[in-house]
């Protein structure tokens, strides 16, 4: 919980200081601070508790997989794939995440995370281009929670857009700024903020 808080609290000081600055400031290049598992990596009661969490990673792994399709979706401005990814294989990723080998307060917050973002992920399935982004934006905040305590076996970059609704973050594979909130409007407005893993 510790972890949490501080990696919320650093978010926090990094938004703003971004926030301070448009994207065309892309003269300084900055390198990304590193966030750590820790919360996952616990081996509670031997190996086979260690082999509950690796599946339970891999399926973390497959919804943070289909939110990255469902990203780069947005930024090729195609509403489409945006709307069958997020309604589709992202929900049924969402339906089938087992919280019960975490602790009872990750369990809680996973449980209340996935609501949240199947939510969103069926509100993007029905809505056109820009409510789609709306919606990106809170399923980008449950996916970052989510990753904070299952973890990844993935390298992510959290990127960061000072224009688009007052800042907003979304998660990347690639360090490359590929904007889904403005798409070919703004393709590379942000910066990367945080990597993880």
């Amino acid at each position: 919980m510790k972890s949490i808080k501080t990696v919320v609290l650093a978010s926090a000081i990094i938004m703003t200081v971004i926030f301070a600055t448009s994207c065309k400031d892309d003269a300084k290049k900055e390198a990304p601070a590193p966030m750590s598992n820790e919360m996952h990596q616990k081996d509670v009661n031997g190996s086979g508790e260690m082999a509950d969490n690796n599946r339970q990673e891999s399926r973390a792994t497959a919804i943070v997989d289909e939110y990255l399709s469902l990203k780069n979706a947005l930024v090729a401005d195609n509403s489409d794939e945006s709307a069958e990814v997020a309604g589709g294989t992202l929900v049924t990723a969402l339906e089938g995440f087992d919280v019960s080998n975490y602790s009872d307060v990750e369990q809680k917050e996973l449980e209340k995370i996935v609501v949240e973002a199947k939510d969103q992920a069926e509100n993007i399935s029905d809505s056109p281009i820009e409510k789609q982004r709306g919606h990106f934006k809170i399923l980008s905040k449950n996916i970052t929670d989510m990753v904070a305590i299952t973890g990844t076996d993935k390298k992510l970059y959290e990127q960061f857009c000072p224009m688009y609704d007052k800042g907003t973050a979304w998660l990347s594979a690639s360090d490359e700024i590929k904007n889904p909130y403005y798409g070919s409007e703004m393709l590379n407005c942000g910066k990367v903020q945080m990597e993880i893993n």
